[in-house]
Parts: C-alpha cells; sequence; structure tokens
C-alpha cells in the first residue's frame, strides 16, 4: 500500500507533505522515519524505490518534506517555493520531525492501526542525519537510530556559506544547485537561528548522549560529507555500528531522476543493512 503526497496541516505553520508505504493487513509494524537531506526532498531519485524495499520488509515507511525544503503541497519535487527554501533553518526542521511523530503516533492519524508506536527507527540522510541525531537524543519515543552519510557538525557548515559580514549587510547569500541551476538562497536569519540554539544543535554531544542502538552508514569515497565525519560519530558513541561502503559517493551512486527498476549496488546495500539493522532485536 502506498499513500504519496499526504499533507499535515498545521496552525499558522506550512504544512508538511509526506508519503507512507507499507502492507496494509492490520498488523502493528515497526514506524521507520526518513528525513531527507540538503537540497533534498521525498521523491528524490531511488527514494521511492528504497521506500519500497522497507514496505516489503513488513515495515511502517514514512518520507516526507521538510515544510521549508523549497518544495510545495501541489508540486513537491525540486524547489517552486525558493522564498520558503530561504526561511530554512535546523529548529524548523527539528519542529517539523517532532510535528510529524506527534501526528503519526496519535488518534488522528488514520493509519495509526498499521503502526506499532513503541518500536520507531529514524534514518536520516546528509543534513537529515543530523537532525535525526538530535532529535534522537532526546525523544524516548525512538527506539533505533540510522544515518546515512550524515554530517556530524553544524557549527562550520553554517559559517561558511557565505562571508558572515556581507551576509548580515545584504540579509541573504545564494547557493547554486548545479543540477537544477538556480540560485538557492539562504536569509541571514539562518545563521542568527543557528546562534541562539547552538549548545541544541551541537551533534557531537546529542550523539554522545544517545543510549539507543545506532547505525552508521557512509560511503568511503563521499566527497561532499568525508567519511571521516562517520568516523567522529563512531567515536563519540562508541557502542553504534559503523559500516563503510566502498565505491559508493554521497548518495550512494543514485541520482535524480532515478529512472533504472533496481536500486544501485552501494545503496542496495544501504538499505539490507538499514532493514537487517531494525529487525535485530535489542539486546537487553
Amino acid at each position: 500500500m502506498i499513500h504519496k503526497n499526504l499533507i499535515l496541516h498545521r496552525k499558522h505553520q506550512k504544512p508538511i507533505v509526506w508519503d507512507a508505504f507499507f502492507n496494509k493487513n492490520g498488523e502493528q509494524k515497526p514506524l521507520v522515519v526518513f528525513c531527507h537531506g540538503y537540497k533534498g526532498f521525498k521523491d528524490w531519485g531511488p527514494w521511492n524505490l528504497v521506500a519500497e524495499q522497507f514496505s516489503k520488509a513488513n515495515l511502517f515507511f514514512v518520507k516526507f518534506n521538510f515544510s521549508h525544503n523549497g518544495g510545495t503541497a501541489e508540486n513537491p519535487i525540486d524547489f517552486p517555493d525558493l522564498e520558503a527554501f530561504a526561511e530554512n533553518n535546523y529548529s524548523k526542521e527539528l519542529n517539523d520531525l517532532g510535528d510529524l511523530l506527534n501526528f503519526l503516533m496519535s488518534e488522528k492519524n488514520e493509519l495509526l492501526k498499521e503502526i506499532n508506536p513503541n518500536n520507531v527507527t529514524l534514518i536520516g540522510h546528509s543534513r537529515g542525519g543530523g537532525i535525526s541525531i538530535l532529535k534522537a537524543s532526546n525523544d524516548t519515543r525512538i527506539k533505533k537510530l540510522i544515518t546515512w552519510a550524515s554530517v556530524s557538525n553544524f557549527s562550520d557548515r553554517t559559517a561558511t556559506i557565505g562571508n558572515l559580514k556581507a551576509w548580515r549587510e545584504e540579509g541573504v547569500k545564494y547557493v547554486l544547485n548545479s543540477r537544477t541551476q538556480q540560485q538557492m538562497p539562504h536569509n541571514y536569519q539562518f545563521y542568527e537561528d543557528f546562534k541562539t540554539h547552538e549548545k541544541q544543535l551541537n551533534i557531537e554531544a546529542a550523539t554522545k548522549k544517545i543510549k539507543i542502538p545506532q547505525l552508521i552508514i557512509h560511503g568511503i569515497d563521499d566527497s561532499s560529507v568525508s567519511f571521516k565525519e562517520a568516523e567522529a560519530l563512531h567515536k563519540w558513541n562508541i557502542n553504534s555500528q559503523l559500516i563503510g561502503i566502498e565505491n559508493s559517493n554521497h548518495v550512494f551512486n543514485g541520482q535524480h531522476p532515478w529512472n533504472n527498476l533496481a536500486l544501485p549496488a552501494a545503496l542496495e546495500t544501504v538499505v539490507s543493512s538499514s532493514i537487517s539493522f531494525i529487525k535485530t532485536p535489542k539486546k537487553s
């Protein structure tokens, strides 16, 4: 069963567009929530094929667009709303994830009977990995955590978006999206919000707090987020598991659009390893 482009409406906030992939059998299934990365979206490349794999493993798989990722309810693919993208920040993404989890495990969710609210896994790719780590470190509903090519530090990335003095004076900085050729705007509020919440957005501190099973998967040759960042995450939580993927880039050799009916080999390994991790009983 596939439900596409469901909409979570929120008072005085932008809606969240989400998908659910699951076997409709009335059986409570582990809930898996996937968080996309920077300049990402829920329908990027092979993510739908990934979702189908989790569904076939009898998991309830949810993927969604962060509310300010640049997509809209009418067009959730790519970035038709650059004004929203400009107003995105880490705090908004954490709030989005919290609101979606609250909804999924509430009576308002008509699909609740298919979900085991006591078996919840977060998966985050790239920047979404950082968001997932922060959420998992302080939300007891999360029972397992998986990151794919995750960042280990928001501080350096936030400061290197551009010259801070010019950014503050001009109010906006732009980053080129090489695929769409769009100049992606970042309003200065992004930096201000980070500095205001810098302590709460510290991925190292969050990782050191994690007591639940944590799986870290990263391409050894990732040129966008160095494998050293995965090693840092693993060092900060010695009880975590680290899997290095050979001959893999930042998106595990996927691309957008993805017209193949099969996953790239690297991503297939990522998915199978993740499903195995979720289905392995937690050690008492």
